[in-house]
């Protein structure tokens, strides 16, 4: 019933959520603000695969943890954090989903509880798991950043992207391996506290819950100490098996136990600069905390000792330390069931008729606001308008006299052009005609010597062209009496050689 109590109390605290989880993209580089929580700030390289959402997870304003979550087996995949701190007292828990991990385009940037989602996010559980994932499973919501180890007063540890399936013994004793490790072994060796850094997983099995939520097979941590001079590097692995304790393996043997062999620490947290002497005090402490969770175990196997449990509830949230057989439970179980079934609706019932009744009231308002708005911007449009067409008349007029102005003087230069010419033409003709009278003189006195000259070459051109005719009439006369007294010579030298 505690389980069920504590869900209904969360869905009426719904409305009140103060937390924030931002999605980065497959785009971004790590964890955005949430990179300081990995030493050099660097996430583990090789663990993001498909189906892998990146989640920085914060809380009135401040990043708290970094979560890598699986969206195929709807568990996370690690929960990073640093400088663990005491759980603040009386907490209480607010198990909530990322509604933008299911619908991207939700409006809903901030984690909230399932009954305040379900109306308003599309495909709500189709990528995370839910509340009601759980309910009537022999297993619980087990944290990796668990609730002990943080300082958040508004528990921003409950998210359910940082919760896997876990028996209620595997929970309440991997708690107890935690709270013990950072108490005595971890936080003790690395200073403050404050340059520590812890990255907790969980590797996937085959068994699911409900065929949805992946069960782990085995729960992990790795710690780095970045002291300058005195850092150090130490894993461990937890088995979902009943009867295992907490083994202590080295960070690189622990990196080939988890898929796609990682690196979870950039340059391995120093490891050049490793203080040895500090990994065998904290093995030394470590032995004993494996001393005692064997001791703790053999006492649970032979009967209930109250008392060592009421001891270790006091660290552990309200959820992990319920008591009781199994049995008793599953039977409390079936009973609730119906009632909390009914009691769950009504919660979603009245959230929804508050939540519809807000958005209406909202919506009203939104269009009233709109509408004056609207019609302010028109007023102040035309308005705006009208006085812009006044002013460009205005600055228009001085340029439009002056172009009128401009046109009556081109006028004005074009009729005088025109008189002017009028005046030259009338003028020009008498001038012409006296000047054509007083050039004649000059020009016929000039003329004589050509004409004189003319005549003279005209008549030695006749004399030249008689003496030329004279000539050759004397020459052809000669050629002809020539070539007669030729052919006479020629004849009577013929007649002689004849007689002869």
């Amino acid at each position: 019933m505690g389980r069920a109590c504590w869900l209904a109390l969360g869905s009426l605290l719904a409305l009140g959520a103060l937390l924030e989880g931002r999605l980065l993209g497959e785009g971004d580089a790590g964890f955005g603000e949430c990179n300081r929580f990995f030493y050099a700030e660097t996430p583990p390289a090789g663990l993001a695969a498909e189906g892998h959402v990146k989640i920085c997870q914060r809380s009135e304003g401040a990043e708290r943890f970094a979560t890598l979550y699986s969206t195929r087996d709807r568990i996370p995949v690690y929960s990073a954090f640093r400088a663990p701190r005491p759980a603040p007292a009386g907490a209480a828990p607010r198990w909530l989903v990322e509604p933008q991990i299911d619908d991207p385009n939700s409006s809903l940037e901030e984690v909230t509880h399932e009954a305040d989602a379900i109306t308003t996010v599309d495909n709500l559980g189709s990528k995370q798991a839910l509340n009601t994932d759980y309910l009537g499973s022999d297993y619980q919501r087990g944290q990796l950043y668990p609730f002990s180890l943080s300082s958040d007063v508004h528990t921003a540890i409950f998210t359910l992207t940082n919760a896997a399936p876990m028996s209620p013994t595997f929970q309440e004793r991997w708690y107890m391996n935690l709270n013990s490790l950072m108490d005595r072994a971890l936080t003790p060796q690395c200073g403050s506290g404050d340059d520590l850094y812890v990255i907790t997983g969980a590797v996937p099995s085959d068994i699911r819950v409900k065929d949805k939520v992946t069960v782990p097979k085995f729960v992990w941590l790795a710690a780095c100490c970045a002291v300058p001079g005195g850092g150090w590097a130490m894993g461990f692995v937890k088995h979902t098996r009943d009867g295992d304790v907490i083994e202590d393996v080295m960070v690189k043997d622990l990196e080939k136990l988890l898929p796609f062999n990682p690196q979870l620490f950039h340059n391995n947290c120093g490891e050049t600069e490793q203080d040895t002497e500090k990994m065998k005090k904290i093995l030394e402490m470590v032995n004993q905390v494996q001393d005692e969770e064997r001791l703790v175990q053999s006492k649970e196997s032979t009967g209930p000792v109250p008392s060592a449990r009421s001891q270790r509830s006091t660290q552990l949230p309200p959820e992990a330390s319920e008591e009781g057989s199994s049995f008793s439970r599953k039977l409390l179980g079936f009973i609730a069931a119906p009632f909390v079934k009914l009691f769950q609706l009504i919660c979603y019932l009245v959230v929804g008729i508050l939540k519809n009744t807000v958005y209406l009231l909202w919506y009203v308002t939104k269009q009233v606001i709109n509408g004056i708005e609207s019609c302010l911007y028109h007023l102040g449009s035309a308005t705006v308008s009208y006085f812009l067409a006044i002013g460009e008349e205005l600055a228009s007029i001085p340029w439009k006299v002056l172009k009128v102005i401009v046109k009556i003087i081109r006028a004005i230069l074009r009729i005088l052009c025109c008189l002017l010419k009028v005046v030259c033409r009338i003028l020009g003709i008498p001038v012409r005609v006296l000047v054509d009278v007083a050039t004649f003189p000059v020009y016929t006195m000039g003329a004589i010597p050509v004409v004189c000259k003319d005549i003279a070459m005209g008549l030695g051109g006749t004399i030249s062209l008689l003496f030329d005719t004279a000539f050759g009439t004397m020459g052809g006369l000669f050629q002809v009496v020539f070539s007669v007294f030729k052919r006479i010579g020629y004849r009577v030298s013929f007649d002689n050689s004849g007689e002869l």
